[in-house]
């Protein structure tokens, strides 16, 4: 925590311009070692939130023209002295001046260190650290303003609240222990149990929120399913608008499973292209299958692809094997080639598998016939709510398994005091409900979770 930490905070490669942030007591007085102002003023000397120009100097030449922002400790990022240096974006000049930072004592940040320098020096909690990476990764405004507001303190404030109330309750209860052979009783059992109550309710809220919270932040799973040579891979190449697929006359083309995610009116969607469905001895595309199969499992939206030109018994044959497995999906039934077949015979369709529920949509993918329409369809399905800013989603593994941890918990407490169980107990359910609260906010952490959670992060943040 005492060494002086730098990175290119800005993304590899070359640019127009690029940003190297400096971390640690003493970070001015090291970058005045290859800084010079024209003026010949210090940055030690300078005061906080200024931007300063000048050169960098290398050798006894002129490495770059660079604007330099001076911050103090603790009004940082990172709650420290810090400097960020904002030079021209050549692979070269930020290759060299980060060997010139090196050479004058500053090391390599670790992946995360910034954000877990600012977690350390009380800047924000845990949650709100991990935040910092949801928002850099947002790639849809409901993604943006889940992860804003959980940056902002949204949902650390509601497990602070949570917390507290258990902590004043079982403070209460453990004085009781004190005094047990006087037989008192410092806490009210009846506001306990309504707070217990209280609490399971909130708790359970949040929990489920991470099915839509999972689907804002890692896109919504849409399965494209079918028959082989149905078109599977022509959609999927349409709907990312590239050649993510090979397409292929030949059957059994696709025998893996292919993802990609794209945004769709500020909607972020997950598609699986998945191998074509068909009695085979091919030992590869049957395992290819076996996985479409379990991708359906996984999948909220199911997009059925129909190829008109197959004769409906052998249509018929294929959903016998897959209708069942459509529970609790939103299932669209493609039916592709629509431009190869007439009219009259095309409206007949509409009457196929009436025993399936879902919408219906006739399309070309190859002539990109409807396929605006299909896009509605999607967001329709999809059924975001709209998101404030105020709201509080669970969108972090990690913390929907605490979550379930504390709700565990607190309805042993519920459970306790319906059946008289003693105090002890009922103060240790309590304390481990406030364990795995704490535990997402960090107010209990141990350095496994902080390296496991800061190593996901890029190295500059």
């Amino acid at each position: 925590m005492s060494d002086i930490i730098c990175a290119i905070s800005t993304p590899p490669g070359m640019g127009a311009i690029a940003v190297i942030r400096v971390s640690g007591g003493g970070s001015a007085a090291l970058t005045d070692h290859v800084f010079h102002s024209p003026s010949g003023k210090k940055l030690t000397n300078a005061a906080a939130n200024t931007v300063h120009f000048g050169r960098i100097h290398s050798g006894g030449e002129v490495l770059d023209e660079v604007l330099v922002t001076v911050f103090r400790a603790p009004h940082s990022f990172t709650g420290e002295e810090s400097v960020e240096i904002s030079c021209h974006g050549s692979v070269f000049i930020q290759q060299r001046l980060m060997e010139l930072l090196f050479a004058n004592g500053a090391r390599m940040a670790q992946a995360g260190e910034f954000t877990r320098r600012a977690f350390r020096n009380g800047k924000f909690d845990l949650s709100q650290a991990e935040a910092v990476a949801d928002l850099i990764a947002s790639s849809s405004r409901a993604a943006h303003r889940v992860a804003m507001n959980q940056m902002r303190g949204g949902f650390a404030g509601k497990l602070t609240q949570l917390r507290d109330k258990l902590l004043q309750f079982v403070s209460l209860i453990e004085l009781e222990l004190d005094f047990s052979e006087e037989d008192v009783e410092f806490a009210n059992r009846e506001k306990l149990y309504e707070l217990t109550h209280e609490i399971e309710e909130e708790i359970v809220r949040l929990t489920d929120s991470f099915r839509l919270g999972n689907a804002i932040k890692n896109g919504i799973p849409v399965a494209i399913i079918g028959e082989t040579n149905a078109g599977k891979s022509t959609l999927l190449n349409l709907l990312l608008n590239e050649e993510r697929a090979i397409v292929s006359d030949i059957h059994g083309t696709t025998r893996d499973v292919i993802e990609d995610v794209v945004n769709m009116e500020g909607v972020t969607f997950r598609f699986i292209d998945t191998a074509g469905i068909r009695q085979t001895t091919d030992t590869i595309e049957t395992l290819g299958i076996e996985r479409t199969y379990r991708k359906i499992e996984q999948a909220s939206i199911v997009l059925w692809m129909i190829d008109l030109t197959t004769p409906r018994d052998k249509m018929e044959v294929l959903a016998a094997s897959l209708i069942p497995r459509m529970k609790e999906k939103h299932l669209i039934l493609l039916f592709n080639k629509a431009d190869l077949l007439p009219e009259k015979e095309r409206a007949a369709m509409d009457h196929f598998l009436p025993e399936v529920e879902g919408d219906r949509l006739f399309i070309s993918a190859k002539q990109q016939y409807n396929t605006a329409q299909l896009q509605q369809l999607l967001v329709q399905a999809a059924a975001i709510p709209a998101i404030s800013e105020e709201d509080v989603v669970v969108t972090n593994l990690r913390h929907y398994e605490a979550l379930n941890k504390a709700l565990e918990a607190i309805r042993r407490v519920v459970e306790g005091l319906e059946t008289g169980i003693t105090h002890d107990f009922i103060s240790q359910d309590i304390r481990e409900c406030m364990f795995y609260l704490g535990e997402i906010t960090g107010h209990i952490s141990t350095d496994e979770i902080l390296g496991n959670i800061f190593s996901k992060f890029c190295i500059g943040k």
